[in-house]
């Protein structure tokens, strides 16, 4: 979807207009405007020009983001470098409205307050005039004629975008303002006339009269009230993309590249792909990369959402905007500008706040005829209130209010505010909706399908066992284990090697001799002058001397039942005696039921897909808690059990790596891809989880539902306001209530209106989508008890100062943090290696053998609690 900045937009009925016009163009297949970020997005392969023009002929400006943009020339280079991406993102979230509107509001207030002063302070109040103007009221109107005048000029757009937006048959926002303004003007300078002429005939009590029906109060005072509630309602549109703004601002601006042995300091637009650049502790990484040297612990919660550093080497890739923590860094250059991961995620956000959700129709419906019902409706007031004997000024009063009071801005911005908020907080958390489509079907989900390999397990194979054979070490056994295994390939192999690598004695593989594959079965080789084989159980019963060794193996290890949770069992010969068995099994992700658990209390049924046999499926379905498990499925049989649960009239939501569940996560109302890493635009998704987490898949859920909440609350509001505050403008109340409005109210409730939508989807930011609970707006007694709870609560916290023995850097610290902040009950961790200490903060009391357990696991010496 190509992407257009459109500028002249004002309120609902202007998205309608242009979503209309762009519709229009031959070779456009969708497109979507938002009102929020003044975008629109195309699909389709109609040329950007044909596009623009139809933009500009519906009476408003389009251009193509990020065109006729140019980089910088690189050191010693002549080519031009790709465009700066990032800083082209940034420009785009810049807010240069706001200073605009304040500049014009200040100017509006500076003119309005000595027009209020003559309008009402001197003829309510009786507050004092200048001697040529005591009593001179043609002189008092005449002077506040100009004052009014100089505020429609300072807001002059309103007048000019209506102007404009009638002309091509497509009535706004701002032509309700310019109407109501404009025909109080024009009415008060016909009551100066009609004083002109009884002074002339000296009937000073008509001119008196006359004088009192003077609207240009009213004329400036409906500009100067909506420029405020457009200033507020541009301020807190500022606040829904800082999120977004947040994430670019990650982004260093220079970067220190290797040039010929030297270190040098260049633009951070400048780099290239392959260049080599160097990163010191506390300085963010200038673009994707590999480490080539170095270790340190990665701060990627700005990314990720995890708050706890990552520990890097040699080989592992780092990403644009994350900071490294402690080691020096020598990186290759692996992406830069928009190919980066930080880059590709703003994309992706920006790309969903640019489209619709399907709840967002009913508005544009409404949007699309709002303002000519209104204009109707105005005019029919004006009329009835003169039919019913009404003086004009009266009639002329309530048809006013009705203009000024109507807000089709709140019914255009209640849906992409949310959205954008909700954008943003799933995007910090590492949850990137691809549309806004996606964001409201994931709250709609009544059954969840989940993958297992890679989603409820870790998707690659680890060691849980290692069985000796009888008369047989365990490290007799790795050591022949991991000579054989290091030259195959296979995914068991890669287990078991990584395996020993951790924890075992590496034995050398120089000694190997002679190895082979055995097709379907396993490996063989010579190793130090011994026939050994890794193997299935088949083939090496076969090799055995004597089957009566496996069977007593078998019985006194257990391994049926090992293997009846589905763990796969590979044997190892030498000189055909059994050596033993080392089990390996795909292990379950350690927050996978906690994950399962949170939605089955959302109220959603959970199944577990797999192509696995039935067996391995049922182990991992048990352990995992979910309620039906399908296994033994090709790939393509996903999406016919997807398509089953649909036809069923279930909402399904599916969840799979990307790859071999595309056909399902297509098929499913909501697909989430989990495992993305880097590589974050996966074409079969709509939403994807870049931390690899099951548990964010509740979570992007429970944000989905919290946004929709939103939107339902928004549209009530900008509903509701306009079918209590229209007839109450037309003094539809007054023969039962009394109830009416002046033009000044009318225009203050329509500045507020926008301005309260926005700020009620700005609350989306206080929520916490980890967990059930959202943070409330409380009275002052609810704020005093809970003041006071959290006094007690501070009273019970404890702090501990632990001696630990082993710390050489920051990186140990983070070890050492890591592995404390793991523990029930720990609030806080800080760590010391200058002082040797690490100060532990507790909600409750922790045994001191659990904490001491915890940093001797990694590796550091705990010496004592110091007093």
């Amino acid at each position: 979807m190509e992407q257009y900045k459109v500028d002249g937009m004002t309120c609902a009925a202007c998205v309608a207009h242009v979503e209309k016009a762009v519709k229009s163009v031959e070779g456009v297949e969708e497109v979507s405007v938002s009102l929020l970020t003044n975008s629109m997005g195309v699909s389709g392969n109609a040329d950007a020009a044909s596009i623009c023009k139809a933009v500009e002929d519906a009476g408003y400006h389009a251009e193509k983001k990020g065109a006729e943009k140019t980089g910088k020339t690189r050191l010693n280079h002549d080519a031009d470098v790709a465009p700066d991406v990032m800083r082209s993102q940034m420009d785009g979230f810049i807010d240069r409205e706001t200073p605009n509107m304040v500049k014009r509001l200040v100017l509006s207030v500076l003119f309005l307050l000595p027009l209020m002063y003559l309008s009402m302070g001197h003829m309510m109040w009786k507050f004092p005039l200048p001697g040529f103007l005591d009593r001179n009221y043609i002189g008092i109107a005449l002077t506040e004629m100009i004052l009014a005048f100089v505020i429609m000029y300072i807001n002059r757009r309103f007048f000019i975008s209506g102007w404009k937006s009638t002309m091509h048959l497509a009535p706004n926002m701002d032509t309700l303002v310019a109407m109501g303004s404009g025909v109080s003007f024009l009415y008060s300078v016909v009551m100066i006339y009609a004083m002109t002429y009884a002074m002339a005939t000296g009937n000073h009590m008509l001119v008196m009269k006359y004088h009192e029906d003077l609207y240009f109060e009213s004329a400036a005072m409906i500009l100067t009230l909506i420029t405020v509630g457009k200033t507020l309602e541009s301020y807190s549109k500022g606040k829904t993309t800082s999120a977004l703004k947040g994430l670019l601002e990650l982004a260093p601006s220079k970067a220190k590249v290797l040039r010929d042995g030297k270190e040098v300091e260049i633009l951070a637009e400048e780099m290239e792909v392959d260049d080599i650049f160097v990163v010191r502790p506390g300085e963010s990484i200038p673009a994707d990369g590999v480490i080539i040297e170095g270790a340190s612990a990665i701060d990627e919660s700005a990314l990720t959402g995890e708050s706890v550093p990552v520990d890097k080497a040699v080989g592992a890739e780092v990403s644009l905007g994350t900071i490294n923590t402690s080691g020096f860094l020598k990186c290759k250059t692996l992406r830069v500008g928009q190919d980066t991961t930080l880059s590709k995620i703003v994309q992706m956000v920006t790309d969903a706040a640019a489209t619709k959700a399907p709840i967002a129709k009913i508005a544009d419906r409404v949007a699309g005829v709002f303002t000519p019902v209104v204009l109707v409706l105005a005019v029919l007031t004006g009329l009835v209130w003169m039919l019913l004997g009404a003086e004009v000024g009266v009639a002329l009063s309530h048809a006013i209010t009705v203009l000024v009071i109507s807000c089709p801005c709140a019914l255009g911005l209640a849906t992409p505010v949310a959205i954008m908020v909700g954008n943003g907080i799933g995007a910090k958390n590492g949850i990137l909706y691809k549309t806004a489509a996606a964001l409201e079907a994931a709250g709609r989900a009544d059954v969840v399908i989940l993958d297992k390999t890679g989603t409820i397990t870790q998707g690659k194979p680890e060691v849980t066992d290692v069985l000796p054979a009888e008369n047989m070490s365990v490290e007799e056994l790795l050591e022949t284990a991991y000579a054989l295994e290091a030259k195959s390939a296979h995914p068991l192999a890669k287990a078991i090697v990584d395996y020993v690598e951790k924890n075992g004695q590496i034995a050398s593989k120089e000694d190997l001799k002679e190895f082979q594959d055995i097709p379907g079965n396993g490996i063989q080789a010579i190793y130090k002058g011994a026939l050994c084989i890794a193997a299935k159980e088949k083939y090496v019963k076969e090799r055995l001397v004597d089957n009566r060794e496996m069977n007593h193996f078998q019985k006194n290890t257990e391994i049926d039942e090992k293997m009846a949770e589905g763990k796969t069992a590979l044997y190892f010969l030498r000189e055909k005696h059994l050596l033993g068995a080392i089990l390996v099994s795909d292990v379950m992700k350690e927050e996978s039921p906690k994950a399962i658990e949170d939605l089955k209390k959302m109220g959603m049924r959970v199944i577990m897909l797999t192509g696995d046999h039935r067996k391995s499926a049922n182990t991992i379905a048990n352990k995992a808690g979910v309620d039906d498990v399908i296994a033994e499925v090709l790939p393509g049989e996903k999406e016919q059990v997807v398509r089953r649960y649909q036809e069923d009239g279930e909402h399904v939501l599916m969840v799979g790596d990307g790859i071999n569940d595309a056909p399902a996560l297509t098929r499913a109302d909501v697909g989430f891809a989990i495992g993305a890493g880097t590589d974050i635009a996966m074409d079969a998704a709509d939403v994807v989880l870049v931390n690899s987490k099951l548990t964010d898949v509740p979570a992007a859920i429970r944000l989905s539902r919290y946004v929709i909440r939103n939107i339902h609350e928004n549209l009530f509001w900008a509903f509701i306001y306009n079918v209590i505050g229209i007839p109450l403008a037309a003094g539809v109340w007054i023969p039962i209530t009394g109830w009416t409005l002046s033009p000044m109210f009318g225009a203050a409730a329509m500045s507020l209106s926008s301005f309260c939508v926005v700020m009620n989807a700005l609350r989306l930011n206080r929520i916490h989508i980890q967990s059930d609970q959202t943070i409330k707006v409380q009275n002052p007694k609810e704020m005093s008890e809970q003041s006071s709870m959290e006094n007690r609560k501070e009273i019970q916290k404890m702090k501990k100062t632990i001696e630990v023995e082993g710390m050489m850097c920051h990186n140990c610290e983070n070890h050492v943090k890591k592995a404390l902040s793991a523990i029930d009950g720990v609030v806080s961790v800080e760590a010391n290696h200058e002082t040797d200490t690490v100060v532990v903060e507790l909600e409750k009391e922790v045994e001191e053998k659990v904490l001491f357990d915890a940093i001797s696991e990694e590796g550091y010496t705990p010496k004592g609690i110091r007093e």
